[in-house]
């Protein structure tokens, strides 16, 4: 039989109408805000990916509410009611099986359309495996980049990661166990051997951290379909210099075949460098006469001060 939680008293304050989008538990239940209690409390409305899933929460914590399924499939038929509540003056929440609505979720069409409308939008902020990976992993958290599910299968997944191979910053990402050797294996091929983390479990009772490079990661055997829900986080590629020779040279090919634009474009990709600086110098390139009939470049000791480029 479910715990039910003693709670300390809720808040009765009148709540203001709106659309509260409300963090829950992504494994510890406790983990929940007095605050989520309060606006569950006072909801006229609870908008649920899955109502099992949240109706056993808000029973642990001695709530109940009227809920509405709000998932993939259903949100066309939840949605104008949520909106039609609204619009009545009444108290509407969007919450997921768990974590914060919308990261990896749906919701986003409501909010969109429900600020649009003019209806107060309030965040309820709690538990995110986005953020709590973040915080325990140990890498980089300057820049990051939430990227999501990768696709299933082998080679959509490969070309997928090669969209986010050139970006300077934690990766983080959702993954099954089934696939999680597959992921990361593609991972290290695609984005090269960086520091990864794996945490599994998140807030739960066998919550654990594997850390190593990917390709070590991808070997071990403990990380062979484990059991539990994945968060991947995956540190930025390590800085690339460039130096000036080696970005006017890359230039002059480029530009051998290519307009200044695609060719700062395909030079930008290739060695991490400014696309906007790159699209410069191309220029510069055609116009002061550098290039040769055969696209190599004269000596130009450009790019100057310190002789190299940074990304």
């Amino acid at each position: 039989m479910a715990r039910v939680f003693t709670l300390p008293a809720l808040d009765d304050a009148p709540m203001a109408p709106g659309l509260y989008v409300v963090a829950t538990p992504i494994g510890n239940l406790r983990d929940i805000t007095l605050r989520a209690l309060d606006v569950l409390n006072q909801a006229d409305l609870v908008l649920a990916e899955d109502t099992r899933v949240t109706g056993k929460l808000l029973s642990i914590y001695g709530l109940s509410a009227k809920m509405e399924r709000h998932d993939e499939h259903a949100a066309e038929r939840s949605r104008p009611k949520a909106l039609a509540a609204l619009a009545a003056g009444k108290r509407v929440v969007l919450v997921s099986d768990a974590g914060t609505p919308l990261i990896s979720d749906p919701g986003y069409r409501l909010v969109r359309e429900a600020a649009t409308a003019g209806h107060p939008v309030i965040p309820i902020p709690g538990a995110s495996a986005m953020l709590a990976g973040l915080s325990a992993a140990g890498l980089p958290t300057d820049r990051f980049l939430f990227v999501g599910f990768p696709p299933p299968k082998s080679a959509a997944r490969r070309t997928f990661l090669t969209e986010f191979a050139g970006v300077r910053a934690t990766l983080v990402f959702f993954e099954g166990g089934s696939r999680l050797a597959a992921t990361l294996a593609d991972m290290a091929a695609v984005l090269g051997d960086r520091e990864a983390v794996v945490c599994r479990e998140l807030t739960k009772l066998y919550e654990t951290f594997y850390r190593g490079p990917l390709a070590t990661l991808a070997a071990d055997p403990k990380l062979d379909a484990p059991k539990g829900e994945i968060v991947i986080l995956v540190g930025p590629g390590r800085e690339v210099e460039a130096s000036a020779a080696d970005a006017d040279a890359a230039l002059a090919d480029a530009l051998s075949r290519l307009k200044p634009a695609d060719a700062a474009a395909e030079v930008a990709k290739a060695l991490g460098l400014p696309r906007r600086d790159l699209y410069r110098r191309a220029l510069e390139l055609k116009d002061s006469g550098e290039l040769k009939d055969s696209g190599e470049l004269k000596d130009s000791g450009d790019l100057k001060d310190s002789g190299k480029l940074k990304p």
